[in-house]
């Protein structure tokens, strides 16, 4: 199969095999261990979020991690960094698409999704939208509402738990 249609429930699963594949397959040996590790375990569907100590480091993982993509087919089409000397190293048309027109000596980066969260390019910082939808005040529509918060990572954890803890101690009595 050369390629696959997304849309259907074994599209993400899909796509992760295929990038730990282009990793595992001569990608280590050819374009180094960090690259194919970075592809390995910081990709998270299509969005890979790594932190480098310099600008140098930042642009070599790019271009090894899109050499191992390119030998499998596959292409990293939208490059987007808190370093604006690392966005300078690559051309508009790789860059992220919300970032293609912006001038880098002066703009303000904007605001990109990542990870399934606002993620504030110039600050570096993710944001968090919620929004609470009108639900009955219900046990189901207070467990509806704290189940739609979306955090991959866990940073909203507290909070939700707090939710999580309300609705434990309301079955206990």
């Amino acid at each position: 199969m050369k390629a696959h249609l997304f849309g259907a429930a074994s599209s993400p699963g899909c796509a992760n095999f295929g990038l730990r594949r282009a990793a595992d397959d001569d990608g280590e040996d050819e374009f180094g261990e960090e690259a194919a590790e970075f592809i390995r375990k910081d990709f998270h569907l299509d969005d890979g979020v790594k932190s480098v100590p310099s600008v140098r480091d930042a642009v070599t993982l790019i271009k090894a991690s899109k050499g191992i993509c390119a030998k499998a087919g596959l292409k990293l089409p939208k490059i987007i960094s808190t370093s604006r000397d690392v966005m300078e190293e690559y051309p508009v048309e790789e860059r992220a698409t919300c970032i293609k027109d912006v001038d880098l000596k002066a703009s303000v980066l904007p605001i990109e999704r990542a990870l399934g969260m606002t993620w504030c390019v110039e600050n570096d910082i993710f944001q968090f939208r919620i929004k609470i939808q009108d639900r009955p005040l219900t046990r189901r529509g207070f467990l509806s509402t704290v189940g739609s918060i979306y955090d991959r990572n866990g940073y909203l954890g507290p909070v939700t738990l707090k939710g999580k803890q309300i609705l434990q101690q309301n079955v206990s009595r």
